[in-house]
Protein backbone atom coordinates (compact mmCIF):
# COMPACT_ATOMS: atom_id res chain seq x y z
CA UNK A 1 0.00 0.00 0.00
CA UNK A 2 2.83 2.31 0.35
CA UNK A 3 4.72 4.62 -1.62
CA UNK A 4 8.00 2.51 -1.73
CA UNK A 5 10.06 2.66 -4.81
CA UNK A 6 8.38 5.67 -5.71
CA UNK A 7 8.76 9.13 -5.23
CA UNK A 8 6.79 10.98 -2.84
CA UNK A 9 8.04 14.45 -3.36
CA UNK A 10 7.70 16.73 -6.36
CA UNK A 11 10.06 18.48 -7.56
CA UNK A 12 10.01 21.52 -5.36
CA UNK A 13 10.65 19.09 -2.27
CA UNK A 14 6.78 19.04 -1.52
CA UNK A 15 4.41 15.71 -1.47
CA UNK A 16 3.23 14.62 -4.89
CA UNK A 17 -0.73 14.66 -5.78
CA UNK A 18 -0.56 10.96 -5.67
CA UNK A 19 0.65 11.01 -2.22
CA UNK A 20 -1.67 12.92 -0.72
CA UNK A 21 -4.49 11.19 -2.91
CA UNK A 22 -3.06 7.93 -0.87
CA UNK A 23 -3.05 9.29 2.43
CA UNK A 24 -6.19 10.82 2.59
CA UNK A 25 -7.76 7.49 1.20
CA UNK A 26 -6.12 5.34 3.78
CA UNK A 27 -6.94 8.07 6.36
CA UNK A 28 -10.78 7.76 5.10
CA UNK A 29 -11.13 3.75 5.66
CA UNK A 30 -9.08 4.69 9.12
CA UNK A 31 -12.34 6.74 9.54
CA UNK A 32 -14.65 3.93 9.80
CA UNK A 33 -12.74 1.57 11.77
CA UNK A 34 -11.04 4.05 13.89
CA UNK A 35 -13.47 6.80 14.56
CA UNK A 36 -12.03 10.27 14.05
CA UNK A 37 -10.64 10.17 17.64
CA UNK A 38 -8.45 7.86 16.51
CA UNK A 39 -7.15 8.83 13.63
CA UNK A 40 -3.41 10.32 13.66
CA UNK A 41 -0.54 10.12 11.21
CA UNK A 42 1.35 7.13 12.73
CA UNK A 43 -1.99 5.01 12.29
CA UNK A 44 -2.48 6.31 8.97
CA UNK A 45 1.36 5.52 8.18
CA UNK A 46 1.04 1.91 9.70
CA UNK A 47 -1.86 1.03 7.99
CA UNK A 48 -0.57 2.09 4.78
CA UNK A 49 2.86 0.60 4.94
CA UNK A 50 4.49 3.75 4.86
CA UNK A 51 8.13 4.62 6.29
CA UNK A 52 8.61 6.70 9.46
CA UNK A 53 7.82 10.57 8.47
CA UNK A 54 6.61 9.74 4.99
CA UNK A 55 2.53 10.83 6.47
CA UNK A 56 4.55 13.27 8.47
CA UNK A 57 5.59 14.92 5.70
CA UNK A 58 2.14 15.71 3.80
CA UNK A 59 0.23 16.26 7.13
CA UNK A 60 2.48 17.17 9.85
CA UNK A 61 0.37 16.55 12.95
CA UNK A 62 -3.64 14.95 13.33
CA UNK A 63 -5.31 18.42 13.60
CA UNK A 64 -3.98 18.91 9.89
CA UNK A 65 -5.04 15.78 8.33
CA UNK A 66 -8.14 16.47 10.33
CA UNK A 67 -9.00 19.94 8.35
CA UNK A 68 -7.62 17.82 4.92
CA UNK A 69 -11.01 15.45 5.76
CA UNK A 70 -13.17 17.63 6.59
CA UNK A 71 -12.88 19.96 3.69
CA UNK A 72 -13.04 17.09 1.18
CA UNK A 73 -16.23 15.72 2.69
CA UNK A 74 -17.89 19.24 3.21
CA UNK A 75 -16.77 19.35 -1.07
CA UNK A 76 -17.84 16.28 -2.06
CA UNK A 77 -21.04 16.23 -0.78
CA UNK A 78 -22.23 19.75 -1.57
CA UNK A 79 -20.57 18.85 -5.03
CA UNK A 80 -23.46 16.19 -4.89
CA UNK A 81 -25.69 18.30 -4.35
CA UNK A 82 -24.94 20.92 -6.78
CA UNK A 83 -25.29 18.16 -9.69
CA UNK A 84 -28.32 16.86 -8.16
CA UNK A 85 -29.69 20.83 -8.53
CA UNK A 86 -28.40 21.44 -12.19
CA UNK A 87 -30.16 18.20 -13.72
CA UNK A 88 -33.58 19.18 -12.01
CA UNK A 89 -32.88 22.68 -13.19
CA UNK A 90 -32.33 21.35 -16.71
CA UNK A 91 -35.05 19.42 -16.71
CA UNK A 92 -36.97 22.21 -15.53
CA UNK A 93 -38.29 20.69 -12.17
CA UNK A 94 -39.94 23.02 -9.65
CA UNK A 95 -38.26 24.63 -6.69
CA UNK A 96 -40.22 21.66 -4.37
CA UNK A 97 -38.57 19.04 -6.58
CA UNK A 98 -35.29 20.43 -6.90
CA UNK A 99 -35.48 20.42 -3.03
CA UNK A 100 -36.21 16.50 -2.96
CA UNK A 101 -33.74 15.70 -5.52
CA UNK A 102 -30.42 17.81 -3.47
CA UNK A 103 -31.68 15.97 -0.60
CA UNK A 104 -31.94 12.36 -1.79
CA UNK A 105 -28.43 13.48 -3.20
CA UNK A 106 -27.01 14.17 -0.06
CA UNK A 107 -28.49 10.99 1.64
CA UNK A 108 -26.69 8.89 -1.39
CA UNK A 109 -23.67 10.52 -0.37
CA UNK A 110 -24.00 10.16 3.67
CA UNK A 111 -24.72 6.51 3.08
CA UNK A 112 -21.88 5.99 0.94
CA UNK A 113 -19.73 7.82 2.99
CA UNK A 114 -20.61 7.07 6.26
CA UNK A 115 -16.91 8.10 7.86
CA UNK A 116 -16.73 11.30 6.44
CA UNK A 117 -20.60 11.87 6.95
CA UNK A 118 -19.51 11.13 10.89
CA UNK A 119 -16.29 13.45 10.61
CA UNK A 120 -18.50 16.65 9.73
CA UNK A 121 -21.83 16.18 11.59
CA UNK A 122 -21.49 13.51 14.23
CA UNK A 123 -20.10 14.25 17.69
CA UNK A 124 -17.26 16.69 18.00
CA UNK A 125 -13.87 15.48 18.04
CA UNK A 126 -11.86 15.69 21.00
CA UNK A 127 -9.55 18.59 20.99
CA UNK A 128 -10.04 19.62 17.33
CA UNK A 129 -10.50 23.11 16.46
CA UNK A 130 -11.75 23.49 12.57
CA UNK A 131 -9.94 26.35 11.50
CA UNK A 132 -11.60 28.91 8.48
CA UNK A 133 -10.29 27.13 6.07
CA UNK A 134 -12.98 24.67 6.66
CA UNK A 135 -15.73 27.20 6.44
CA UNK A 136 -16.15 27.97 2.72
CA UNK A 137 -16.82 24.25 2.15
CA UNK A 138 -18.90 23.93 4.84
CA UNK A 139 -21.39 26.82 3.74
CA UNK A 140 -21.92 25.15 0.31
CA UNK A 141 -24.23 22.93 1.36
CA UNK A 142 -26.66 25.80 2.95
CA UNK A 143 -25.90 27.61 -0.37
CA UNK A 144 -27.60 25.05 -2.37
CA UNK A 145 -30.59 24.98 -0.53
CA UNK A 146 -30.75 28.58 -0.16
CA UNK A 147 -30.58 28.87 -3.60
CA UNK A 148 -33.80 26.97 -3.96
CA UNK A 149 -35.28 28.65 -1.69
CA UNK A 150 -34.31 32.25 -3.59
CA UNK A 151 -35.46 30.72 -6.72
CA UNK A 152 -39.24 29.90 -4.99
CA UNK A 153 -39.55 33.08 -3.81
CA UNK A 154 -38.53 34.67 -7.31
CA UNK A 155 -40.99 32.15 -8.87
CA UNK A 156 -44.33 32.71 -6.39
CA UNK A 157 -43.49 28.95 -5.29
CA UNK A 158 -43.89 29.65 -1.74
CA UNK A 159 -47.19 30.06 0.28
CA UNK A 160 -46.42 33.59 3.09
CA UNK A 161 -46.14 31.56 7.10
CA UNK A 162 -49.22 31.73 9.18
CA UNK A 163 -46.75 32.88 11.35
CA UNK A 164 -43.64 35.11 11.59
CA UNK A 165 -40.37 35.09 14.00
CA UNK A 166 -41.34 36.99 17.11
CA UNK A 167 -39.54 39.81 17.82
CA UNK A 168 -36.09 41.55 16.34
CA UNK A 169 -34.04 39.31 12.92
CA UNK A 170 -32.58 36.51 14.47
CA UNK A 171 -29.85 36.51 12.17
CA UNK A 172 -26.24 36.89 11.92
CA UNK A 173 -24.73 39.12 8.73
CA UNK A 174 -23.38 36.04 7.02
CA UNK A 175 -26.52 34.52 6.72
CA UNK A 176 -27.96 37.04 5.33
CA UNK A 177 -25.02 37.47 3.16
CA UNK A 178 -25.60 33.71 1.98
CA UNK A 179 -29.17 34.31 1.21
CA UNK A 180 -28.49 37.43 -0.82
CA UNK A 181 -30.87 39.85 1.66
CA UNK A 182 -33.66 39.68 3.62
CA UNK A 183 -36.73 39.72 1.51
CA UNK A 184 -39.80 42.06 2.06
CA UNK A 185 -43.02 40.94 4.13
CA UNK A 186 -44.62 38.42 4.03
CA UNK A 187 -41.24 36.59 3.95
CA UNK A 188 -39.35 38.40 5.85
CA UNK A 189 -38.28 35.69 8.34
CA UNK A 190 -37.50 32.81 5.56
CA UNK A 191 -33.77 32.59 5.98
CA UNK A 192 -34.59 31.66 9.85
CA UNK A 193 -37.30 29.06 8.33
CA UNK A 194 -34.39 28.13 5.69
CA UNK A 195 -31.86 27.41 8.52
CA UNK A 196 -34.77 25.09 10.07
CA UNK A 197 -35.04 23.52 7.36
CA UNK A 198 -31.45 22.69 6.54
CA UNK A 199 -30.94 21.82 10.66
CA UNK A 200 -34.13 19.23 9.99
CA UNK A 201 -32.31 17.68 7.11
CA UNK A 202 -29.72 17.01 8.75
CA UNK A 203 -31.05 15.89 11.29
CA UNK A 204 -33.05 13.45 9.21
CA UNK A 205 -29.71 12.19 8.06
CA UNK A 206 -28.21 11.19 11.27
CA UNK A 207 -31.31 9.53 12.57
CA UNK A 208 -30.94 7.12 8.93
CA UNK A 209 -27.14 6.69 8.97
CA UNK A 210 -27.56 6.10 12.75
CA UNK A 211 -30.16 3.68 12.82
CA UNK A 212 -32.56 5.56 14.41
CA UNK A 213 -35.33 5.10 12.05
CA UNK A 214 -35.03 1.27 10.77
CA UNK A 215 -37.08 0.13 13.99
CA UNK A 216 -39.37 2.34 13.29
CA UNK A 217 -40.65 2.74 9.95
CA UNK A 218 -40.92 -0.01 7.00
CA UNK A 219 -39.41 2.02 4.17
CA UNK A 220 -36.83 4.73 5.47
CA UNK A 221 -36.20 5.89 1.68
CA UNK A 222 -40.31 6.73 1.09
CA UNK A 223 -39.57 8.41 4.72
CA UNK A 224 -37.06 10.30 3.87
CA UNK A 225 -38.27 11.99 1.10
CA UNK A 226 -41.84 12.44 3.83
CA UNK A 227 -39.74 14.09 6.27
CA UNK A 228 -38.37 16.12 3.66
CA UNK A 229 -42.08 17.42 2.56
CA UNK A 230 -43.02 17.74 5.89
CA UNK A 231 -39.75 20.08 7.26
CA UNK A 232 -40.55 22.65 3.60
CA UNK A 233 -43.49 23.31 4.53
CA UNK A 234 -42.58 25.24 7.15
CA UNK A 235 -40.65 27.25 4.73
CA UNK A 236 -43.65 27.67 2.43
CA UNK A 237 -42.89 24.76 -0.59
CA UNK A 238 -44.26 21.63 -1.54
CA UNK A 239 -42.43 18.95 -2.01
CA UNK A 240 -43.53 16.05 -4.43
CA UNK A 241 -43.99 12.68 -2.62
CA UNK A 242 -44.63 9.34 -4.04
CA UNK A 243 -42.00 8.83 -6.63
CA UNK A 244 -39.18 6.78 -7.53
CA UNK A 245 -36.30 6.79 -4.14
CA UNK A 246 -33.89 5.17 -6.68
Amino acid sequence: MGVSGSSVTDENGGPTEATVAAVKATARRLLVELGAAGLSPEAVAREGAWGPGEVEAVFPHRDALLTALVIDAYDTSATAMERADQAAREAGAPAGARLLAVARALREWSFANQGEFTLIYGSPVPGYHAPQDTVPPASRTPAVLAGIVRSALEAGELAPPRRTVPGPPLLLPEAVQLFGGTPGAPFSDIIERGIVLWSSLIGLLVFQVFSRTHDSVRDESAFFDYAVAVAAEGIGLTVPVGGTTD
